[in-house]
This record gives C-alpha cells, structure tokens and sequence, in this order.
C-alpha cells in the first residue's frame, strides 16, 4: 500500500521511540529512506540515558518496532509509522524532485507559504503552465545517488559551486551544498550526510585543481570548508571579484565603492526576469528572518528549486563575466588579423618581422581606457576614497516602466528561459558567444571612431 503524502508528513518532526534488535532509542524523526531506514536527531538511549548529538540513523533491517510518544493515542502513532516504514518502499521518491510535505502538520508547509505570498509575490510555484522545469537531484544518502554524482563531478572541467546555512564560517553551520554542470544540478545535503559526504569525494572534487570551481563571493565558504571539514578549495573563479574588475575595465581603471550582490550580478549582466529575481530575493529574506529553515527537513519543494536556479545561474553569470573580461582581448586580437591583411601591403618589405616596438593596435588601448574614464567621471559619483559610488541594483517591473516594455524587452524571453533551463542538454555559452563578441565588436568600432583613428577595419 502507497503511503500518501499527508500521512508521511505528519510523521516528520515528530518524537518517536524505537525498538531495535539491540536496543530501545528515543528521537525526533527526520527523514525516512526508501529502504526503511530512519533519520533521527536528539537521539537517546532510553536504556543507559545517554544522548547523542546531531543526528543518527537507524537501517530497517535492525527495527523491530516504532511508536509515536507525543500523541495521546500511541496505538494509532504506531500503527501509522510502522505504515511509514512499511509501506515507503512502495513509494520511493524519483531521484530529481523533492519530497511531498503536509499541508496540514509539516513545518515547511508555513515557509512555502510565505515564500508565495512576502513581498507581493505573484509568481505561482504550483502554475506548470507558467513554470519552467528545472531539474535537479537531492542528494541526501550514500547508498543510490552519491557515488554518480560524485563520479559525474569527476569529469567536469567547469562546475558552480555555493552553499547555504547559518552563519557561514569557521562557527557557523553548513547544511547545503550546491554544485552544477552543465548537464546536472546536485543539492547535496550536508545536515543529513554530514561530514563523510567531504570524505567520500567531495573533497577530492573541490580540491581538484583541474575543475573550476565557479562561486560568488568564496570568502565565508572557503572558511567553513576548510575549518570544519578540512576542505582547501583550489581553481575558484569568483563571480564577485570578476564583477568588480569588469567594472574597473569599463571605467578605465576606476573601483566601485563596494561589490554587488549575486542577484545584482544576474540583473547586470544576464538580465534575468522579475520573478526568478523575487524568488531569490524572498528566499533570501526568509532566511535572514528564519536561519534555521535551512535545516528543516523535508525540505521545502520550492526552496529547493531556488537552490537549483541559484546553481545554474551562476555557470551562466561565469560565461558572460567571462565575455566581458576578454573583450578587449578579443578585440585588439581583430585589429592584429586586419592590421596587415586589409592594408596595400606595399610598407611590409621595410618591416621586420622580429620587431618589438608596441604595435600601434596595442597603443590605441591607452585612448580607450582615457575615454572610458571621462566617460566613467561624468555618470558616476566619487567617495572620498577617490572610489566610483556604485548604486544599487533594482529589480523593474516591466508593467511599471516607462517605455511599457514586456518581458520580451528583458533577458531571458520565454524562449530564452527555455533555452536557459535546457542548459543541461546543450552548451548554451556557444549560443551566447556570438552575440556577446558581435557586441564588443561594435563597441570597439564606435570607440575608435571617437577617437578619430586614422582607418577602419573591416567588421
């Protein structure tokens, strides 16, 4: 008989004493494994008194009872969690999605609901319709979904990386880690993994210096890797400090006065809808006025979408960061192909070949950083530090704007959100590079034509 979600949901979070073959244990029930196995916490030995700290885990093969101590009918507590451990296996959750919870006892059923309903959010999690797919698998055991995914990451030269808790440092608490190619999203579940999930090839990959490790902001995670699970991270491109030194690209040299959030770094440089933007923006807010929903299990349907979006966000921010930090490069490198091919040719006898002089391609960089500084003087503000005052980013309504602009005015489209949560089945940084060089190359043309350059490639 297939336990339903409302029934499964009632039993999580509630204390309950088990009866092994070799002992009688009290606890909170966490999470129950499609093998029959339980996850408590607050474990006691009812026989000796003593209590274990964080959490334990009990194998079905070793149960031999379970009852429910805080109901004042114990008889029907049992009988509805020995259903639970008997009749999960007939219904084991699919490897990508998250769990069911009850919409009537579950504590994370209050937390979906304010993440649907703080800050005016319209967005529906439950509207397919509206709804792009995301996959994502939870990786919350070792014995089925570990081993791949800790073999697919292996193969990867590029992966995100973030993670999520409270107070992310040496004396915080680590309870997700979320890590994605371009092909999967994996939400390891550090709370329920602890630490053998380092131990057992995380460590490996995060210390793997042929995988980079993209990441927004590395400082507190790299404090809480290596203090508490010995984890050195290596090979890390840091979406914040690429953003910092794009910004110092484009103002000719100049620093802003501080750094950007990850989800001003989506807006600014991917341009990603209001609502994926109100999503993250509300997690993030229920987790500054909740920090300990982060180790509420199961975890909630929506957030663990977030978690997925947030993931798969950042390889994308990487490949237009990337774009943007070699434009120049890609730039001068088209000027070096022109720089004879599109000339008479008739002055290429008197050249040598094994000069060194600075090429004048390369001398014209010093007038475009000079016009990007005047240009960077004139639309920002200066601090007394001799630093770039930087404004905030702020989500538009695009129903609000002044130019009526639809969603189609704003990146991605419907059908580039498609092509985004396909990112998975194909490699979308091919797709992107050509728009973003056409960019820089036009960007290029208009500079030089500013400056009154004595040609004009041809583009």
């Amino acid at each position: 008989m297939a336990l339903s979600s409302e029934r499964f949901g009632a039993l999580l979070g509630r204390t309950v004493k088990v009866t092994l073959k070799c002992g009688v244990f009290q606890g909170v029930l966490q999470h129950v494994n499609p093998d029959r196995s339980l996850l408590l916490r607050t474990v006691k030995n009812l026989e000796t008194g003593r209590s274990s700290p964080g959490v334990k885990m009990f194998f079905g093969r070793e149960i031999v009872n379970v009852e429910l101590l805080d109901e004042p009918d114990s008889g029907k507590g049992t009988a509805m969690l020995s259903e639970c451990t008997s009749a999960v296996e007939g219904n084991k959750q699919a490897d990508t999605g998250p769990a069911d919870c009850s919409p009537q006892s579950s504590p994370c059923v209050s937390l979906e609901s304010q993440l649907r309903a703080s800050n005016g959010l319209k967005y529906s999690f439950s509207e397919k319709k509206e709804e792009e797919n995301v996959e994502y698998t939870v990786v919350d055991c070792f014995q089925q979904k570990f081993g791949p995914a800790v073999l697919h990451l292996k193969q990867q030269c590029v992966v995100s990386v973030a993670g999520e808790g409270v107070n992310l440092c040496r004396h915080g608490k680590l309870s997700w880690l979320e890590i994605a190619t371009k092909s999967r999203i994996f939400l390891f579940d550090i709370f329920l993994l602890g630490p053998q999930a380092f131990k057992n090839g995380l460590q490996m990959v995060l210390e793997d210096k042929n995988i980079l490790k993209v990441m927004h902001d590395c400082r507190w995670i790299s404090d809480c890797l290596f203090h508490q699970y010995g984890v050195l991270l290596s090979n890390v491109f840091d979406t914040q400090v690429a953003d910092a030194l794009q910004f110092s690209m484009a103002t000719g040299g100049f620093l802003p006065h501080r750094v950007c959030t990850l989800q001003e770094c989506l807006m600014q440089h991917l341009k990603i809808p209001s609502k994926w933007d109100a999503i993250m923006k509300c997690r993030q807010q229920m987790a500054s006025e909740n920090p300990d929903m982060w180790f509420l299990r199961p975890f909630p349907a929506s957030l663990l979408k977030a978690l997925a979006l947030k993931a798969m966000y950042l390889l994308l921010l990487h490949s237009s960061l990337m774009d943007n930090l070699m434009s120049d490069l890609t730039a001068v490198v088209h000027d070096y192909l022109n720089a004879y091919r599109t000339e008479s040719g008739d002055h290429l006898g008197s050249t040598k070949p094994t000069c060194m002089e600075l090429p004048e391609e390369l001398r014209q960089l010093a007038q475009i950083q000079k016009l990007r500084r005047e240009k960077a003087i004139k639309d920002y503000r200066m601090n007394e530090d001799g630093l770039l005052i930087r404004p905030a980013m702020e989500s538009k309504d695009p129903q609000k704007d002044g130019d009526n602009r639809d969603d189609r005015d704003c990146f991605p489209t419907s059908k580039a959100v498609s092509q985004i949560t396909s990112l998975y089945n194909q490699d979308v940084r091919c797709q992107e590079k050509l728009e973003n060089q056409n960019q820089v190359v036009n960007l290029w043309k208009n500079l030089k034509l500013t400056s009154g350059w004595p040609y004009e490639p041809d583009f």
